[in-house]
């Protein structure tokens, strides 16, 4: 089966339910949502929604309406938000190619998109993505919700029925014990790389944070305590209020260790501020001598969620493991998973 990467991101069963104030009767229309237009505005309309910048106050009642409705979308998280905007335009391009309404939509059509969907080879969990993206756009534009449909439902039920008869279930990831951790740095060297690794591995072990989370860390959200740090994470998708959130990372007495292991590592690069896991590459070989080695060069910059990933994987293969068993998400004590 193939499937959409832009997709992969997790689907709470709360994105079945109704949202609260839902209905299926139509609620006041957003002024200027594209209601009843092309399948092209639909989507250009709604691109625009999740992503537009936030207006110049001006102290009027029109651009506080304006601001209210550009901070509402951001109480979703951004891979639920980029997951949105890719189910959107997989239903705006499936009506447009089927001279089919999507603003409103009818129960019967997103009945039949989320069947063509899954003929395409798209993944149970994508189709409930899809299902509430095509929610959200009716509910944020007040129009009547297609999805809550009965037909939509057991269309829905139907194919999951489908997809566990043929086995076709989520793969299971490798639990990550201590022993397991042991084992994926026993052969990490102690240069640059390796020590960044090291301290990478072992900080998003012991806070069980997410890649996106460990790409975040800055100098400036570490606190000395007598027992260890405290690391303050802004964002967290277990924090929906904005207020972040304080993990402890206390002092170990053995080699795992996450607080010697993130000092030795930021000794070793001289990292005083800033991100605190940063991109290293080689000196490309045009730019030496004959007689020269690559000398290893460290960025400014932080890595993304995607390095974290694949240093997660490179670590565990070298180690020994099958990396495609180790999901790309968390790094967590229970087991590494799979986003906004």
């Amino acid at each position: 089966m193939t499937d959409d990467p832009d997709l992969a991101v997790p689907v709470s069963p709360d994105d079945l339910k109704l949202l609260p104030g839902e209905i299926l009767e139509p609620a006041i229309q957003r002024e200027g949502a594209p209601v009843g237009r092309s399948p092209a505005l639909v989507r250009a309309w709604f691109d625009e929604a999740l992503a537009g910048a936030l207006p110049d106050y001006d102290g009027t009642l029109s651009g506080a309406l304006q601001s209210a409705e550009t901070y509402a979308p951001r109480a979703k998280a951004h891979n639920t938000r980029r997951a949105y905007v890719a189910g959107v335009r997989a239903w705006c391009a499936w009506c447009d190619a089927h001279a089919l309404p999507c603003l409103p939509g009818h129960g019967e059509d997103v009945a039949a998109f989320l069947a063509a969907e899954r003929g395409r080879g798209m993944k149970v969990s994508t189709l409930d993505l899809r299902r509430a993206a095509i929610r959200y756009l009716h509910f944020a534009t007040g129009c009547p919700v297609p999805t809550a449909e009965a037909q939509v439902a057991e269309t829905l039920a139907g194919i999951r029925r489908e997809a566990a008869e043929r086995g076709d279930l989520p793969a299971k990831k490798t639990a990550v014990t201590a022993l397991v951790l042991q084992q994926i740095l026993a052969p990490i060297d102690d240069d640059l790389p390796g020590l960044r690794d090291r301290a990478l591995l072992l900080v998003g072990f012991a806070g069980a944070l997410r890649r996106s989370e460990l790409a975040g860390i800055r100098v400036e959200h570490l606190e000395e305590r007598g027992r260890g740090l405290h690391l303050t994470l802004p964002h967290s998708k277990g924090e929906r209020t904005g207020k972040g959130i304080t993990v402890a990372l206390p002092y170990g007495v053995t080699q795992l260790c996450p607080v010697r292991a993130l000092g030795r590592w930021l000794d070793a690069a001289d990292i005083k501020q800033g991100p605190v896991f940063r991109r290293l590459w080689l000196t490309p070989a045009r730019y030496l001598a004959a007689d020269q080695l690559p000398v290893c060069v460290m960025g400014t910059t932080g890595i993304d969620p995607r390095t974290v990933a694949r240093i997660v994987q490179a670590r565990a293969a070298a180690a020994g493991f099958d990396a495609a068993r180790m999901g790309r998400d968390c790094v967590a004590r229970i087991c590494w998973l799979a986003p906004c």
